[in-house]
């Protein structure tokens, strides 16, 4: 049988793909990570489905039910928070399901970031503004992170910058912002997404640690730096949509 990785999303039942939605109706074994997930998720699996919680398992416990399910002769769906291409430790599952024979496949979510713009009602490229967004993420107790990929390096860029699992390091993150985006640019932390205890602050590098700090956010928040967050943002206009495209130059 076959072990489908979904794309949670950012935890709203109603935010699945319909593709998403009739795998978890099918599937009679279910893993999720309960740290993330909004509950009412897990409404969309049939009676009788089998629910384990993953958020204290480590990678071989995970595995160990993926394989027994399969011996069973059971689908699995394996929801992952967000989009499973995004620190979802997607390659270490299917590589340990590899070995032992297992097939699996892949059903896109609705990524963090996605979901905070949307909160936000912001565009996170803006013409003649910004037109790059790094997705990226800072080492705390955590993997280590590949030499090149310093947070100044992409800082210098002047992208938007998502930040994923960094919210307890806010405060030396945009000290560290500031040198490059400066100190008044527009900053975002949007906590939980779309779930009932969403939360969202916005402020500059140089006040969003003590905005943070005084909410208590310690965990499921994306920080979003840039200049395409500001309100209003002054930009240019689209050339997809530039009149002059489309007007005739003769007959």
């Amino acid at each position: 049988m076959t072990v489908h990785f979904i794309g949670a999303g950012p935890g709203a039942a109603d935010l699945l793909t319909v593709r998403a939605v009739n795998l978890l109706r099918d599937s009679p074994v279910c893993l999720y990570a309960g740290t993330y997930l909004d509950p009412e998720v897990l409404a969309h699996c049939a009676p009788g489905t089998e629910l384990i919680d993953t958020q204290r398992l480590d990678l071989d416990q995970i595995t160990a039910h993926l394989v027994k399910a399969h011996e069973d002769g059971k689908d699995v769906a394996r929801l992952c928070s967000g989009d499973p291409s995004i620190y979802s430790a997607l390659t270490e599952q299917t590589r340990r399901l590899d070995a032992h024979g297992v097939p699996w496949d892949i059903t896109p979510g609705v990524p963090a970031y996605a979901a905070a713009a949307a909160v936000l009602g912001t565009e996170l490229t803006v013409p003649e503004v910004v037109q790059s967004v790094v997705l990226t993420r800072t080492q705390v107790r955590s993997t280590k992170m590949p030499e090149g990929e310093a947070l100044a390096n992409f800082a210098a860029t002047g992208a938007t910058l998502v930040l994923h699992l960094a919210i307890t390091r806010i405060k030396t993150l945009a000290e560290e912002l500031a040198e490059e985006y400066g100190p008044t640019c527009p900053v975002a932390v949007v906590y939980r997404a779309s779930q009932p205890e969403q939360l969202v602050l916005r402020g500059t590098l140089a006040d969003i640690a003590t905005q943070v700090e005084a909410a208590g956010l310690r965990q499921a928040a994306v920080i979003l730096v840039g200049r395409a967050l500001g309100v209003p943002v002054d930009c240019a206009q689209s050339h997809l949509y530039d009149p002059a495209r489309s007007r005739p130059t003769g007959m």
